[in-house]
């Protein structure tokens, strides 16, 4: 029977699309995307970024032979440096530890996920971005060959995927009674398609130390950087200013930085591609270029209780 003031259907709301989040069965890796298609892979063994895909293209270069078992550190992909870069120095707290450090070859915890919302309207693609945190304290290393094992530290490492861009930061706190000194960077393998084809632009007018000469200081140049051969130089740049890798003179990334005022350029080129047992496949450094946002030519000193937060952005142009 019809009621002359019979109460309106509630409407019901479109649902709209989020993130997804999965962990891998062997809870070895984090992987997450977007509803429009970007995606992120985070393997907890050093908490490497594998895998970026964004506008239909994988960013990122992994080896062909990188060792993804936990039984080596990751080449290619996002690994970390922390508490030193390179060989450690002799007569220092880093004496001992390996190359690059222990967070690139350390197990660390997946702490959660979260998102930004963006307009809830029925026309609207869903969320706008997910970040993953992962978590790594002294607690949970073994056997430190060094004086770092009486350091305590704690580090929240934050990726976050947008639909254009990849961001990636770092929160180092001194949860310690004693100060002590570290170097940071975030090893990032750009994907490219001719290493013969790209140049980068922003470092010109900065000198760099050149360490295939030795670690010789070499003033910048007058165009932007192209790769012909074997390049390892460490640049300090103001951390305001962005550098941009192009392919065929269109702008491809550009990367800005936060507290990063560092910055490695490297390319094994083709015999030092040779010698690395896991480096492929041989010829894999035509497609790669390393354009490391740090803060490695001079040593942070953290005092007990603070926190050091730093960071970089990559958007595909």
């Amino acid at each position: 029977m019809d009621r002359p003031k019979k109460p309106s259907a509630i409407p019901v709301s479109p649902t709209i699309p989020t993130p997804n989040v999965s962990i891998s069965q062997d809870n070895a890796r984090v992987t997450a995307s977007l509803p429009t298609g970007e995606s992120v892979e985070v393997l907890l063994y050093g908490a490497t970024v594998i895998s970026w895909k964004c506008k239909g293209k994988e960013n990122l270069f992994l080896s062909s032979k990188a060792h993804l078992d936990g039984s080596k550190a990751v080449r290619g992909g996002i690994p970390l440096v922390f508490p030193v870069f390179g060989p450690p120095p002799a007569n220092h707290a880093t004496t001992g530890l390996p190359q690059h450090g222990f967070a690139r070859i350390s197990k660390w915890e997946y702490l959660g996920k979260s998102s930004s919302e963006s307009s809830a309207t029925p026309s609207n693609t869903g969320d706008a971005s997910v970040k993953l945190d992962f978590g790594l304290s002294n607690t949970m290393l073994e056997n430190i060959p060094s004086e770092w094992k009486k350091y305590q530290f704690g580090i929240t490492y934050s990726v976050t995927l947008n639909k254009e861009d990849l961001e990636t930061s770092l929160a180092i706190r001194n949860t310690g009674t004693t100060d002590w000194e570290f170097h940071t960077l975030f090893h990032t393998y750009l994907a490219v398609d001719n290493i013969s084809q790209v140049s980068i632009k922003g470092l010109e007018s900065s000198s760099y130390k050149d360490k295939t000469q030795g670690g010789k200081e070499v003033q910048g140049t007058s165009g932007p950087i192209t790769i012909a051969g074997e390049v390892d130089r460490n640049y300090s740049l103001d951390p305001s200013k962005t550098i941009v890798v192009a392919e065929k003179n269109k702008p491809r990334y550009e990367i800005s930085r936060d507290m990063l005022g560092d910055v490695v350029v490297w390319n094994p080129w083709e015999s030092k591609a040779k010698s690395m047992a896991d480096f492929g496949p041989e010829d894999g450094y035509k497609n790669m270029v390393c354009v490391e946002a740090g803060s490695v030519l001079a040593w942070n000193t953290l005092e007990a209780g603070d926190t050091w937060e730093g960071g970089q952005r990559i958007q595909v142009l």
